[in-house]
């Protein structure tokens, strides 16, 4: 089976990035920074001054800002590359007009779905919530840095327009999402409908930008064990032992909704794709077995290529069009992780979004997901872009990243079994219109 420069280049960083056994450090890094951090702490063994403690707090979180900053200098290119990658090498326009016309709205509508699901049960659980009174202090010394900034303050006919970026070099300077992902949208488009020998600059410089942003991200995941630890420790340290119990919550509302897009995942299977749920999830086990201990689609897409032929019986055209497109823009697990963090984050940072901000969240978060390359790690580093859109301190990342590797792991095995259900809705849907 033979695949382009792209797949080749996205697998050497992948194979590097799980060669390194990161998910074992960065665990280890979460237990010995909360260790530390109950031996510094006020509230836990307070061994030390509380002036000094603070103060020892911000030099040993120093790991972890440095992490944070080389994450958001990569994730901009990273996004439009990968979009624009994605809709290049996704065929000709003719076969992009006739298959995408049916699977590219089903993964946004999937996508919209996943994150309205995650929104609805961290709004209802409300797992910041859980947190006491030690976050004051250290919101109120945040905004008095930079203070806190949410949504513009504009009306709905201003915000549809608002999302065309009519300077592209200023949506990527403010970290707006939405108008990134919807610019390199057009870029991909473009290049895709042009004549292959002047579109091809183009994709080389993409790829070169994917390849590339990839590689300063594997140097940043090389911090990440003395990352976790530090920002632990400083979480620890500022917030005190109720964000355990808070972590708890927001893991429990993750992995539910996981469990519930499995469970709509095998319904459309059923329904649309004919295949009852037990043999789907017979065909697909290796896959996703796979994908959950190396945390990327991206590594597992030739052998989601090979189950879809050889076990779901679906045809060789749809299945390397549909995968390698999922592959890009599926990101449904990716998605419902990242709203659901924000909103937990927004929680504990008394971050207040009205209807309209939650709506806007959604378009973003939806948007970002779509965006996100199927790597690990890498969610975490859009999620800090969506963060910083909404007013949530970066340093709240350090809240969560401690147990990102294991929800990685989930999510990502999600992401591959709504790769795999496309795929046989896909093939139904085909021979239906087009037999």
């Amino acid at each position: 089976m033979a695949f382009s420069r792209r797949e080749q280049s996205l697998s050497q960083s992948i194979g590097a990035l799980i060669a390194q056994h990161l998910w074992a450090k960065i665990l280890l890094g979460m237990v010995l920074g909360t260790l530390t951090g109950l031996v510094l702490s006020p509230g836990g063994l307070a061994l030390l001054e509380n002036d000094t403690v603070l103060m020892a707090a911000e030099w040993i979180a120093l790991p972890g800002v440095i992490f944070l900053e080389m994450l958001k200098m990569v994730v901009i290119p990273l996004i439009i590359c990968s979009i624009a990658l994605g809709i290049l090498t996704s065929g000709s326009p003719h076969q992009l007009k006739r298959m995408g016309a049916f699977i590219v709205p089903y993964f946004i509508i999937t996508s919209f779905v996943a994150v309205g699901i995650g929104l609805a049960i961290t709004l209802i659980i409300q797992p910041g919530h859980t947190v006491g009174t030690g976050i004051d202090t250290l919101a109120a010394a945040m905004t008095a840095d930079g203070g806190i900034k949410t949504f513009d303050d504009l009306t709905v006919p201003q915000r549809i327009v608002n999302l065309i970026p009519s300077n592209f070099v200023e949506a990527a300077m403010q970290t707006d999402m939405l108008k990134v992902v919807i610019g390199a949208i057009f870029l991909g488009v473009a290049a895709l409908t042009i004549p292959r020998e002047i579109a091809k600059p183009f994709e080389d410089l993409c790829l070169f930008g994917q390849v590339a942003a990839m590689k300063i991200i594997s140097w940043a995941m090389a911090l990440a064990p003395y990352a976790v630890f530090g920002l632990m420790v400083d979480a620890m340290v500022q917030l005190g032992f109720d964000i355990l119990t808070a972590i708890g919550w927001y893991m429990g509302c993750v992995l539910l909704g996981l469990v519930i897009i499995l469970g709509l995942y095998l319904f459309g299977a059923a329904v649309f794709g004919h295949r009852p749920p037990f043999e789907f999830l017979r065909a697909i086990r290796d896959v996703q077995l796979l994908a959950f201990s190396t945390s990327s689609s991206a590594a597992v897409m030739p052998l989601s290529i090979r189950a879809a032929e050889e076990n779901l019986g679906v045809s060789e055209d749809i299945s390397r069009f549909v995968i390698p497109v999922g592959t890009t823009i599926n990101m449904d697990g990716t998605g419902l992780y990242q709203a659901v963090a924000a909103v937990f984050l927004c929680q504990i940072f008394k971050v207040d979004l009205s209807f309209t901000e939650m709506i806007l969240l959604l378009c973003t978060t939806v948007g970002a997901s779509i965006g996100t390359p199927a790597t690990p790690g890498v969610g975490i580093a859009v999620l800090a872009t969506i963060l910083s859109g909404i007013g949530v301190p970066l340093a709240g990342i350090g809240i969560i990243f401690g147990v990102d590797r294991i929800l990685d792991m989930c999510r990502t095995t999600i992401n591959v079994t709504g790769d795999l259900t496309a795929v046989v809705i896909m093939d139904k849907w085909m021979k239906k219109n087009f037999a």
